[in-house]
């Protein structure tokens, strides 16, 4: 059976290898990014591969005020959506946030409050509908603050913080709220990172996503090991964590 799906931030490497997968499935695809010919490349790569119908707009996801007309046109395509992940953001350098406040808050903005505002505007459809689910991703950086990145965990936390209220909300309307958190994923954002064991290729992030989507999860840390790694920073004491340089 056809799915609608939007997909949000679909340029990232993340939502690319997720909705191909979905486009091979013969889903109908509504595709929201900000750089308008790298979209029409992703939405002509997705028909390629199968996808019944795709829907595309160019957007700043940064302007909430745009949010509005973006939810209103994705719905005159779609009247009913199955399945929406949220999947942009940005990865800010914690020093040049330190140094400058509008570039604290500006990161905050698109990593957060621009989250926040497309949720609300898709919650309200969703519960209206009863079915369907919305799967956002965060991040485990989210899960407890550190030195090396706290302005980006911050917003992330945020936004987890925010699912959860929405899951709660929203579970009596039979809508699923899933919160993904990936660990290191090698991505075009993360190319100036050393790798190691613990990173991940966006292939088998999407796997997992689609997985979870698809057995109504809440959660999901991806791949399954940075639970473990993310249960135990949580729970070291602060006395220690703040002596500690993460």
């Amino acid at each position: 059976m056809q799915k609608n799906i939007l997909i949000i931030g679909a340029t990232s490497a993340i939502a690319k290898a997720t909705l191909r997968i979905y486009a091979e499935q013969n889903n109908n695809l509504y595709l929201v990014a900000r750089n308008e010919e790298q979209l029409k490349i992703i939405a002509e790569d997705a028909k390629i591969r199968g996808a019944n119908q795709v829907e595309m707009m160019a957007c700043d996801l940064a302007e909430l005020n745009t949010h509005q007309a973006l939810i209103e046109n994705v719905y005159a395509c779609y009247p009913k959506l199955d399945i929406v992940l949220i999947a942009h953001g940005t990865l800010p350098n914690q020093q040049a946030c330190q140094d400058d406040v509008e570039i604290a808050l500006q990161e905050i903005n698109i990593n957060a409050l621009s989250t926040v505002s497309l949720l609300t505007l898709l919650a309200n459809r969703f519960e209206a509908q009863k079915s369907g689910s919305i799967a956002v991703i965060s991040s485990v950086a989210g899960d407890r603050g550190r030195q090396s990145n706290y302005v980006y965990g911050a917003a992330k936390g945020m936004v987890s913080t925010f699912l959860q209220g929405l899951r709660n909300r929203l579970n009596d309307s039979n809508v699923q709220v899933l919160d993904i958190k990936p660990g290191f994923v090698d991505t075009p954002m993360t190319a100036e990172f050393r790798k190691g064991a613990l990173w991940a290729q966006p292939e088998q992030v999407a796997q997992n996503i689609i997985k979870a989507i698809n057995s109504s999860r809440n959660t999901l840390y991806t791949p399954w090991f940075w639970w473990g790694i993310m249960f135990i920073i949580r729970n070291i004491p602060e006395f220690i964590f703040k002596k500690l340089k993460l």
